[in-house]
């Protein structure tokens, strides 16, 4: 074999390890990228593409690094603990302002991280860095406080789960013990109740009309109720 055809072999050779290293990488890349953003990646390359969707997710990584995200003080730690505490308490009596509290305070503390609250549709993007897996609760949560006035009792307790997802990832801790579980308005909940642990059912909620404030309080009494009386079965 001549020299100029093992040059050119080896030209050949090099050129296809290359192509082969820039694919594992490409690959590497979008598996890093589908496992931090979970379903946030799957929505946008339905969105716009593959190749487009890594540029954006990509773009959100770089732009996150840069705002300097902080944790809490343990002062406001404990300050946005009670405060979402009272605003949970205040949902058997006023469902639609508890869950305004709550998408309030995830505001609140977004902002104490160091995340821009300005602009809501940049924020979206900006929580999927961290927070991708509780985004599209969260989206849903957003719309449902909009109308909040007018939502039925399952929806806003729907969306306060998912306010409350999020404000536990933010604020830095696991779930905590003290934390009561809201239970489905219109649900029948079995429990064990007093010494002899017998099961007992909690009543559902009264059948007034859900979109009435009357219905609300009724609904979000009886679900405050079963809360207290019977231990969660699920985690969000």
């Amino acid at each position: 074999m001549s020299a100029g055809a093992i040059i050119a072999l080896v030209i050949a050779i090099v050129i296809v390890i290359a192509a082969a290293a820039l694919a594992g990488t490409l690959v590497l890349r979008r598996l890093a990228l589908r496992h931090q953003f979970g379903p946030e990646y799957q929505r946008l390359v339905r969105e716009v593409g593959q190749r487009r969707a890594q540029a954006e997710l990509t773009q959100r990584r770089n732009r996150v690094a840069r705002l300097g995200l902080r944790p809490l003080t343990a002062e406001k730690h404990a300050r946005y603990s009670g405060e979402w505490t009272a605003a949970q308490e205040r949902f058997v009596d006023s469902p639609a302002q508890a869950t305004e509290a709550a998408a309030a305070l995830v505001t609140a503390v977004a902002t104490d991280r160091g995340y821009q609250v300005d602009n809501h549709s940049q924020l979206l993007k900006d929580l999927s860095v961290h927070h991708a897996r509780r985004l599209d609760g969260y989206r849903r949560a957003a719309e449902t406080t909009e109308r909040a006035a007018t939502a039925a009792t399952e929806e806003l307790r729907q969306a306060l789960l998912a306010h409350r997802a999020l404000f536990r990832e933010l604020l830095g801790t696991a779930a905590s013990p003290a934390a009561k579980a809201l239970t489905p308005a219109s649900a029948t909940v079995v429990g064990s109740t007093g010494a002899s642990g017998t099961g007992r059912v909690l009543p559902a909620a009264a059948s007034a009309p859900a979109g009435t404030a009357a219905g609300r309080s009724k609904a979000g009494r009886a679900a405050a109720t079963a809360a207290r009386s019977a231990p969660a079965t699920s985690k969000e």
